[in-house]
């Protein structure tokens, strides 16, 4: 079993990359947050893998950029009704938009939220809460602050830190300790400022 690639991305396509790695080329399939951050063509690239047996035959590999997208991704095909590769890589890719803030919505069932941010429908969001509700790891300060349960105000800052070229795992770890401290009802505004100071030069 295929569990982590590192090598030379040779091509890159709507739905997947091929990974070069001692001279064989793997099609790793990605959701499109974590493709658009993988890099261009002749890059590098490290990734974790899930396989998947097609019911046609053959194996598609399923790439991820942390352990902990492998391990949503594992949860969504294996804890929730009805949910193959294909779909569970759907649900990641709107789920990555904020891990910590979709860990949140699911635990404080919370349809509004998992609907109008990360864009479910109703239903699949009523199905995910039931199915994931226990078994999510707990919620980070930013989630159970209760920040963006209505405006976003965490999914926003992320944002602005990653258009300014911030890495998502080095903005994501400073936006739990900013935003845990500017408490909730906070703006993206306020967050995105107490962030920036901690990550600005000493």
């Amino acid at each position: 079993m295929i569990a982590y690639l590192r090598g030379r991305i040779v091509l890159k396509s709507s739905a997947s990359a091929v990974i070069e790695t001692g001279g064989v080329g793997y099609e790793v399939f990605l959701c499109d947050p974590s493709l658009e951050a993988l890099g261009p063509e002749g890059g590098a690239a490290e990734l974790f893998i899930a396989e998947s047996i097609s019911m046609y035959g053959g194996t598609a590999l399923y790439g991820f950029r942390s352990k902990e997208e492998k391990n949503l991704f594992d949860l969504f095909r294996d804890a929730v009704p009805n949910t193959g590769a294909k779909k569970a890589l759907d649900y990641l890719g709107k789920a990555v938009k904020s891990m910590p803030d979709f860990t949140g919505a699911v635990a404080a069932k919370d349809l509004k939220r998992l609907t109008a941010i990360f864009g479910f429908t109703s239903k699949t969001a009523d199905k995910l809460i039931s199915a994931l509700k226990d078994k999510l790891p707990a919620a980070g300060p930013a989630a159970a602050a209760g920040l963006g349960a209505a405006s976003g105000a965490y999914i926003q800052a992320m944002n602005a830190l990653t258009a300014l070229g911030f890495r998502s795992g080095e903005a994501r770890a400073v936006l739990e300790e900013a935003a845990a401290e500017a408490g909730p009802g906070s703006s993206a505004e306020s967050i995105i400022r107490l962030a920036l100071r901690r990550l600005s030069p000493k």
